[in-house]
């Protein structure tokens, strides 16, 4: 079950790190490549919207198997969907930005 509090906070957290970074882009890179399972948080209709950056293929796999996994996890907060689905692409390791 996700907490949504914990998850705007993790989104706090990276949104710190990211404004005092030099270099915001590779900061948000670093952050992205350090965790198993990164969400993108946004506003809608629901109240927060969810997008997974990273780590799609390991909370199917927890699903699947209906087992606990330990696992790293982070959020970001961007502004919408369309945000998020381009993080998602622009982060994405090469080979899968090419097969898209």
């Amino acid at each position: 079950m996700l907490d949504f509090h914990e998850l705007r906070e993790l989104a706090a957290d990276v949104r710190v790190f990211v404004d005092i970074a030099e270099d915001k882009a590779e900061a948000l890179r670093a952050v992205i490549a350090a965790y198993d399972v990164v969400l993108a948080i946004f506003p809608s209709h629901e109240g927060m919207g969810l997008h997974v950056i990273k780590g799609g293929e390991i909370l199917e796999r927890i699903a699947k198997s209906r087992t606990h996994a330990v696992y790293s996890h982070t959020a970001i907060a961007v502004p919408d969907l369309e945000h998020a689905e381009v993080l998602k692409y622009l982060t994405a390791p090469a080979e899968q930005r090419i097969a898209a």
